[in-house]
Formats: C-alpha cells, structure tokens, sequence
C-alpha cells in the first residue's frame, strides 16, 4: 500500500520496500523557545531559513507547526504554510491539535498534504476527518483514545482499527492513512521502545498501512540522545517503519535511517548510502 503525498510542483511515495520518507520536524516552537518568540512576533526568517536547510538535508517533507500560546494559531499557520511552500518544494504536514489552525493550514496548502494528527476519540475523529476528507489530504492516527495511551500492542493495533474504520466511513482510503504506534521515553517506561516496535509490526502484518512515528521521542531526558535515536530509527526501519519524524540536520538521525534501509534492501544498489557518504567526503 503507497501513500501519495504532493506540492504544487512535486509528489513523494511513502511505502514498504521504499527509502524511509524522511519529515522534517524543525518548523515547530515547542521547545524551541527562540523560534516561538520570533514566531509570536511575526518573524519567519528562521522558519524560512529552517525550512530550505531541512530540504537540503534530505527532508521529503515537512512538519509546519505554528502552537504558541496567546497567538491567534490558525492565522499564524496559514502564514507559516503560504512561506514555506512558496520557497520548497516539498509536500507539507499540516500539524496542530487546534482544528481550526488545520483548516487554515488546509484552505492555504497546495497539493496534497498530511495532517497531523486524529486520535482514537470520537470528539476528534468527528473533528479532524471531515477536514481530511474535503481537502483530499492524508491523515496520521495516533494509537491513543479517550482512556488515554494504551499499555501493549494489542490495544493500540485495536485503537488502529477504530481510526481506519472512521477513516473509511469519511471516504478516506486506507492508504491515506499513516499510524503512529506512539515512542515514549524509555527513561520513564523501560518497556516504550518495545512496545511501540511491536505495534509498528502488528500494525504492518494486521492492517498494512503505512506508519509513521516522532522517533526522538524515545530519549528524552538520556544522555547521548543522537546515539540512542539513531539505533531506534534503524530498528523502526526493521520493523516496518515507512516515515519518521525527525531532524534532517541531525547526521546520527540521518545515519540510523539510512542504514535501516541499507540493511532491511530498501536501498536500492546501496545508492543512497554511497551518495550520502560521497557527499559527507566532498564537505569535509
């Protein structure tokens, strides 16, 4: 099953027994206290700057986020999605968990973008899927409801299932659904890495759809985190893993993706991996 993502001026095809689609996770104020600031004061520059470096990083895509507190979101992310398509090329990820910052977001995207994200609870697929289904966009489920995350895989390939059954009541196709198997901090939950791994392959052996997942996520608050995220990502990658959310300016991020794919024969001819190191030569 392929997912068909796409700009005014280009399309990208996330699948199984394909490179990774790799989404740029940069243009987003949490956490990044500078960003908001210049965000909230209608400053783009670095959103710009951001956006045209994690393209050139290697970005299919990229996540635009614009959630500051005491801003008027919806305005600020329809602002944020008319300048970073303006200057790439790339197909967007419309994310925020304000629905109506995601129907600006929508109204102002060209293409076909992914929207991130739906739950499994009633109140927010009854939100979210509409806009999905009127805007023609794909959508990312995370593997949570209303009882909050659930503790094993089972239970979230279930909540998996309730999101592509509503998916499908909408007239949304399965293909344009990615599931999230949800990466939590394995310094809080020992078993996070795990169970979320185990979700991605009940969800590829169960559902066959794509998936997609915040990798970084699993180290938070570890020391040496870009070792920790690179050797998850290669093991999402043997898991069946087709899109991360990560940073392409991180090389140890960069390096776990593409060896994933190099050992999992996702690379054809090695091509990617030969390239990647060329270039790493070249700049040195």
């Amino acid at each position: 099953m392929e997912t068909i993502l796409s700009s005014a001026r280009k399309s990208i095809v996330i699948g199984p027994d394909r490179p990774v689609c790799l989404i740029g996770e940069r243009i987003n104020p949490t956490g990044r206290t500078a960003l908001a600031a210049e965000m909230a004061a209608g400053n783009l520059e670095r959103v710009g700057s951001d956006a045209v470096a994690q393209v050139e990083a290697g970005a299919a895509v990229l996540d635009v986020n614009a959630g500051i507190p005491m801003v008027d979101e919806p305005a600020l992310l329809a602002e944020v999605v008319a300048l970073v398509q303006s200057i790439t090329d790339v197909p967007l990820c419309i994310d925020s968990s304000v629905v109506e910052a995601l129907a600006r977001g929508l109204e102002t995207c060209e293409g076909k973008p992914l929207v991130n994200s739906v739950t499994g609870e009633d109140d927010r697929l009854e939100a979210v899927l509409p806009l999905v289904s009127k805007h023609g966009a794909a959508v990312i489920g995370l593997t949570m409801d209303a009882e909050g995350i659930p503790d094993t895989p089972d239970k979230r390939l279930a909540v998996a299932r309730k999101i592509l059954g509503r998916t499908e009541d909408h007239g949304i196709p399965a293909a344009d659904v990615l599931i999230d198997p949800l990466v939590l901090p394995v310094g809080a939950t020992p078993m996070a890495g795990r169970i979320a791994l185990e979700t991605l392959r009940l969800v590829r052996a169960e559902l066959g759809v794509n998936t997609v997942c915040g990798a970084s996520n699993i180290s938070f608050g570890l020391p040496d985190r870009p070792a920790v995220n690179s050797a998850f990502l290669s093991m999402s990658v043997a898991a069946g893993i087709t899109a991360v959310i990560a940073n392409p300016l991180d090389e140890a991020s960069r390096t776990g993706i593409l060896t994933g794919d190099l050992l999992m024969g996702n690379d054809e001819h090695c091509m990617n991996w030969i390239t990647a190191h060329r270039k790493s030569n070249s700049e040195a």
